[in-house]
């Protein structure tokens, strides 16, 4: 049972590539599975799509929100917001609905943000701006 005390992990990244090379990596499938996750995204709200994360499964989501090169929102609770920045873009995902009353919840709350924050994000950042150079020096993880 879902407790009362839920919270957010909010993170953000600067990535020295353009809007719609970020918004890319975040919404092209192949992209996506190069950075985080494995999965038939698509940035068209209704849109219903499974993402196969490592060493944890398959996680079901729907699109609830897109604003193109804007702000991508979908159900696995990710609230990804750009925003360009100098030569950049300034990516913000804030990752909610962490049930604080439930042990399972409060360990994923206390691990979510150093793992967005020390890996995941850059990883998703150093794809963008591969993609933006072209010249393939990123490394898929798996």
């Amino acid at each position: 049972m879902k407790g009362d005390l839920t919270a957010a992990v909010t993170v953000d990244q600067f990535v020295a590539a353009p809007p719609a090379t970020v918004w890319r990596a975040l919404t092209d499938p192949e992209q996506i599975g190069r950075w985080w996750a494995s999965g038939d995204v698509k940035a068209e709200v209704g849109h219903e799509f499974t993402l196969a994360m490592p060493g944890f499964g398959d996680v079901s989501c729907v699109v609830t929100e897109v604003v193109s090169q804007e702000r991508f929102v979908y159900t696995f609770n990710g609230d990804w917001t750009l925003a360009p920045e100098g030569r950049g873009t300034r990516l913000i995902l804030e990752h909610s609905g962490f049930d604080l009353d439930d042990t399972r919840g409060r360990g994923a709350f206390d691990r979510m943000g150093p793992g967005w924050r020390d890996e995941v994000l850059p990883r998703l950042a150093a794809l963008a701006e591969e993609m933006d150079r072209g010249d393939g020096t990123v490394t898929p993880w798996t």
